[in-house]
């Protein structure tokens, strides 16, 4: 079998998506698929979120190569791997003509919540859909909730979606924990609104003087496009750490006392998976994708409530056993989320769509 991956992604500044395509692409080299990146990518890149892993002149080149692909059917054609499957991003319009084509649904943020995205990804993913997703022959959606959301929200025949839950690195399950002055609560996410941070802040803020005395709130990832008021106040009112390098990132997690995430919407949820499977105790929100990851690994809040945020956090802050006892069961949830498994219930989607 051999597959086709779009992998645009590595070339510029992503974070799940990227993430996504790197580890499950390996994933499907090592459960013996023939894998092969587009735009013309060399296997074995490496990963950093903010840059890509090649040369400039080389980026550069692959990024023309995207762009030609836009404009003709032909030249997408020409460059496009020999595969049974091609597996398309939103970084394209026209699909070559010689081969099945797949997608991945990742998220339908820009559908529920359009608000909080800038229009540059509100067009892109009406793009996607209506040059990918309309006209894939199989997709691969990473959750049920964002199943349940593509048939609603983009009328797609339930028999051409398949949840496949994306996976977490073997390295975040037996990383050794960072030791920092203090004991820390983290969050690790783009600085956006749909993160909803400013809740966090003021539930951090709304905790006990001797609790915020014994612990750090530490917060990690690139500063996105939250309004400059939220920017602000992550620089003053935490120990912001920006963005962490991917070899960094396990040490990080299992390192956290406690990891907080009041997301108003996800897709999958990659951090919140990397820290149960790190053994960290979660507070999530009871939104979207995330009890679906979540299961009985984490507590679940209202992402708008300080109170509840707050009340959360104080009761596992205050109670060591407890967050043990439920960093325990976070593990043996986040057990079911290895790319190992997630590439095999892909090649077994390959094999039905081929």
């Amino acid at each position: 079998m051999r597959i086709g991956i779009d992998a645009s992604a590595m070339l510029v500044r992503s974070a799940g998506v990227k993430s996504y395509v790197w580890n499950w692409s390996r994933a499907l080299s090592d459960a013996g698929v023939d894998v092969r990146l587009y735009p013309f990518l060399p296997p074995g890149l490496s990963l950093d979120h903010e840059h890509s892993p090649l040369s400039t002149p080389g980026t550069l080149l692959r990024l023309l190569a995207v762009r030609a692909g836009h404009a003709s059917p032909a030249f997408v054609d020409w460059t496009t791997p020999a595969c049974d499957v091609f597996h398309a991003s939103n970084q394209m319009t026209h699909l070559p003509r010689r081969a099945k084509i797949t997608a991945t649904l990742h998220d339908f943020t820009c559908w529920r919540v359009p608000e909080l995205h800038t229009e540059g990804n509100l067009t892109a993913d009406r793009n996607y859909a209506q040059f990918v997703l309309r006209r894939a022959d199989g997709l691969i959606s990473v959750s049920e909730s964002t199943r349940r959301d593509a048939i609603e929200l983009l009328d797609l025949p339930p028999d051409r979606v398949t949840t496949i839950h994306s996976g977490v690195d073997d390295s975040f399950f037996d990383a050794a924990p960072l030791r920092r002055p203090k004991p820390y609560v983290l969050y690790l996410g783009t600085i956006e609104p749909r993160k909803n941070v400013e809740t966090l802040l003021d539930a951090w803020n709304a905790l006990r003087a001797d609790l915020r005395d014994a612990f750090d709130l530490v917060i990690a990832g690139p500063m996105g496009w939250a309004p400059p008021k939220i920017q602000a106040r992550v620089r003053a009112e935490s120990n912001y750490l920006g963005y962490v390098k991917q070899a960094e990132l396990p040490a990080l997690t299992a390192g956290a006392s406690l990891f907080v995430y009041p997301s108003l919407y996800e897709g999958f949820g990659f951090p919140v998976v990397q820290a149960m499977a790190s053994s960290v105790p979660v507070i999530t929100s009871n939104v979207s994708s995330l009890p679906e990851v979540t299961g009985d690994g984490g507590i679940l809040i209202e992402p708008k409530s300080v109170s509840q945020l707050a009340a959360a956090m104080t009761s596992l802050l205050e109670d060591e056993s407890k967050r043990e006892q439920l960093g325990k069961r976070a593990r043996q949830h986040a057990d079911q989320f290895r790319w190992s498994r997630c590439a095999e219930r892909s090649v077994a989607f390959f094999e039905k769509v081929i």
